[in-house]
């Protein structure tokens, strides 16, 4: 028998137009006061009007946080963590996408006083307890409602993650109603995160790897790869959305237990240094590392292949399989109109090695890699993403 430990939220909800019952879900859990942790962006779009007024028809008071960037650095953590401290807080709701609900994470669990934010990076740093904690996504892509994992950037785009179990929220909403409104290159960039997700998770050297996060990987294929193309040509199809949503809070449950590998470790550094989003960081190394992994694990991008794509011919060899599986990956980014190469992101030749060194340092993210890698593959990898 496996042995495994799987942790994921104690709670989840996937209802579309959810929002307009958050204030009966969120009172029993958050209490009478909440910190809403979102970014100016959903303000601007009017997503966070609906978010208040349930709140607040259910006498819950809230204190907004609104300064929510991406790759959020450390101070916007403790600027979220004071003011919740000087308003007395009894509860955190994290409204946004990956990095509102990070810094929704971190400032539930600094709020207490019990942990400082540098002692906890790393793996089970964490020895205080949060407050209530609810996560309500707006893109499909990070998973982060069903993550232990907050990451933040720290000095000259240096990201280090905080993952512990305590970060695990009491509640997880999807409401597929508030991505309608995103934009195609947010769609398409965030469902190739969430299917990056599954496909390390199943491949994780990881001594965690286990069945749930492989069965949760390959059904999060599916419903991603059945439905990103709709969402991101048809972004009011309401059905697509709400797969997506669920594709990728799957992923999310996948790779917490099963940890990601060198396409985070080698998209973490493009980045914190050119700021380039996550979601499209990922797509812009993923088929260069597939490529690389193959040699060790071409047998189970072929196990892979027709959950993500059933229609792809399955004739062949493993190694001719697993070739197509990553040439299908490529392809499908090009197809949503994601940039394809470093260059279209601003990336010169002579950065590629800052990247390569600074992408050893995710030591957390490349122990998982199904095959080792090197300062000079990793060099190698960026040179054919350039």
């Amino acid at each position: 028998m496996t042995s495994f430990t799987f942790n994921t939220a104690k709670s989840i909800v996937c209802e579309p137009g959810v929002i307009a019952r958050l204030g009966e879900l969120a009172l029993p859990l958050v209490g009478n006061h909440v910190l809403l942790v979102t970014d100016p962006g959903l303000i601007q779009a009017g997503l966070l009007e609906p978010v208040e007024q349930a709140l607040k028809k259910a006498g819950i008071a809230v204190t907004l946080f609104r300064d929510t960037v991406a790759d959020p650095p450390e101070h916007l953590v403790l600027a979220a963590t004071d003011l919740a401290k000087e308003t007395n807080v009894t509860g955190v709701i994290g409204f946004g996408g990956g990095s509102s609900l990070d810094i929704a994470k971190l400032a539930a669990l600094l709020v207490t006083g019990t942990d400082r934010l540098d002692d906890i990076y790393g793996i089970g740093q964490v020895r205080g307890r949060r407050l209530p904690l609810i996560q309500i996504p707006t893109t499909a892509g990070t998973g982060s409602e069903v993550t232990p994992i907050s990451i933040i950037t720290i000095g000259d785009g240096i990201k280090k993650g905080v993952v512990d179990p305590e970060l695990l929220p009491d509640l997880a909403l999807l409401d597929a109603d508030l991505t309608l409104g995103l934009p195609a290159h947010v769609t398409a960039a965030t469902g190739i995160d969430a299917m990056v997700h599954a496909i390390e998770a199943y491949t994780s050297k990881n001594p965690n790897n286990n069945p749930l996060s492989r069965a949760l990987a390959k059904e999060a294929l599916r419903l991603l790869g059945a439905n990103i193309e709709t969402a991101v040509f048809n972004g009011q199809d309401r059905q697509a959305r709400s797969d997506m949503l669920l594709g990728s809070l799957m992923a999310g449950q996948a790779f917490a237990n099963s940890p990601v590998a060198a396409v985070h470790a080698l998209a973490y550094p493009i980045g914190g240094f050119f700021h380039v989003p996550h979601g499209l960081s990922n797509a812009l190394v993923l088929p260069h590392v597939l490529r690389f992994n193959a040699k060790v694990c071409a047998q189970s991008y072929v196990e892979l292949a027709p959950w993500a794509f059933p229609s792809m011919d399955m004739s062949g060899s493993v190694a001719s399989l697993a070739d197509r599986f990553i040439s299908t990956l490529a392809r499908l980014s090009e197809k949503l109109g994601l940039e394809t190469n470093l260059r279209q992101v601003g990336i010169a030749e002579p950065d590629l090695e800052k990247l390569a060194k600074e992408a050893m340092g995710q030591t957390r993210l490349l122990v998982n890699n199904p095959r080792d890698i090197q300062e000079v593959d990793a060099l190698t990898i960026y040179r054919s993403a350039w």
